[in-house]
């Protein structure tokens, strides 16, 4: 894939790629294998390798490494990494999700891609990926701020207005569920969310209603 090129990284094992690209509701229409298990193995290199850096490279507590490490592997922040990478027009989605490569597939998909690296290349070419990648995102100090719903609380406490989460839809089996949550603040819908939990959900929620608030 020549975006993958830029960095170095030539794919063998074309399949990979393209499992890695394949959301579940094209596998459903057309009978293949989709991303998600490659997102499962992409998950976890992706935990190693942030940790891994964060212990070599500061002397922070484990505490502040888990959140700093949170902040750098959240949905937010892969999908800031895409634009870097720019893999999101090749993404396969059924007919029903055209024109809807929501943020969580994106950055599903991120996950799968870096699975799919470490299977053909090896733990030290996904690591170089990865630093390529995020690592300078770490050396800037780039803040993917991960608590929205506390400024949103700030910001509406000032109008003495009541915020509410309402999860409107749930997706996918018991072990990989999907939510999708709205914010509601005095009874009007400001904001929604999708996430793999409903504090994901929330979150992005908020942040959707946050950036409409504060424009």
């Amino acid at each position: 894939m020549k975006f993958l090129e830029k960095f170095g990284i030539e794919i063998k094992d074309g399949k990979l790629i393209d499992i890695a690209l394949t959301h579940s509701s094209y596998s459903n229409e057309h009978k293949c294998e989709n991303y998600e298990r490659l997102e499962y193995l992409g998950d976890a290199v992706l935990q190693v390798i942030i940790s891994d850096y964060l212990y070599l490279n500061t002397d922070l507590p484990e505490g502040l490494m888990s959140k700093t490490r949170a902040s750098y592997v959240c949905e937010r922040a892969l999908c800031e990494y895409e634009k870097t990478i720019g893999y999101k027009e090749y993404i396969k989605v059924g007919h029903g999700q055209m024109g809807n490569v929501n943020d969580t597939i994106v950055a599903d998909v991120f996950e799968a891609i870096l699975g799919a690296i470490y299977l053909d290349q090896g733990f030290f070419k996904a690591k170089e990926y990865v630093h390529k990648v995020i690592i300078p995102f770490i050396e800037e100090g780039y803040q993917f701020f991960d608590d929205y719903k506390t400024l949103l609380q700030e910001m509406v406490q000032t109008d003495k207005k009541s915020v509410e989460y309402k999860v409107v839809n749930e997706m996918g089996p018991a072990h990989d569920r999907t939510y999708e949550v709205d914010v509601v603040i005095d009874n009007i819908t400001y904001g929604h969310g999708v996430g793999k939990s409903k504090k994901e959900a929330e979150q992005n929620a908020a942040y959707d209603a946050y950036s409409k608030c504060a424009k």
